[in-house]
């Protein structure tokens, strides 16, 4: 028995290969993803943790040692280990139980290959101060992320104040 696609001619049979190359690819690209995502949404994870424990060691393990913090909201550029220096107490605060805090990050586009990575998305940092005081903000963030024993941030870009409206646009866990 001949099969029917040996019956077809070596144009079709060309047609044939590449739409279903074509067809396979985007379903490879989901999963290579969600491979390369998985271990940033636990690098995520650890950062909320380490907010939300007052965890200060560990959150400066998240970040490169050549790090750079750009804000666009003040309009200034430092180094990461001067902006950590500046948010130690509050960390410090939270682990003895004087203020909580917590941390959620919603994505809008997600780049990177297996030891960079590009995110943007905004995220919402929420207080609880000893007085009963909530505050939250929303903003704008662009974070570029280098796989050295672990991801960690080398730019964080603090672009600009996002809304809820903005947040709640932004589908969770993309």
């Amino acid at each position: 028995m001949t099969s029917t696609f040996m019956k077809t001619s070596p144009l079709q049979r060309v047609i044939l290969i590449l739409s279903a190359i074509l067809l396979a690819a985007p379903l490879a690209t989901a999963a290579e993803d969600a491979s390369r995502l998985a271990p940033l949404n636990g690098y995520w994870a650890e950062v909320s943790r380490t907010v939300r424990e007052g965890d200060f060691e560990g959150y400066k393990a998240t970040c490169h040692g050549e790090g750079v913090l750009v804000s666009g909201i003040k309009k200034t550029s430092q180094p990461l280990a001067k902006a950590l220096e500046r948010w130690e107490q509050d960390f410090v605060d939270t682990k003895a139980g004087k203020v909580k805090g917590n941390v959620e990050f919603r994505f809008s586009q997600r780049l990177g290959d297996a030891t960079t990575a590009h995110e943007t998305g905004i995220f919402r940092y929420t207080t609880f101060a000893a007085d009963g005081q909530v505050t939250t903000e929303y903003i704008h963030f662009e974070v570029l992320l280098v796989k050295r024993d672990g991801w960690k941030t080398l730019m964080e870009y603090q672009k600009s104040k996002a809304t809820r409206e903005e947040w709640d646009a932004l589908a969770p866990g993309k």
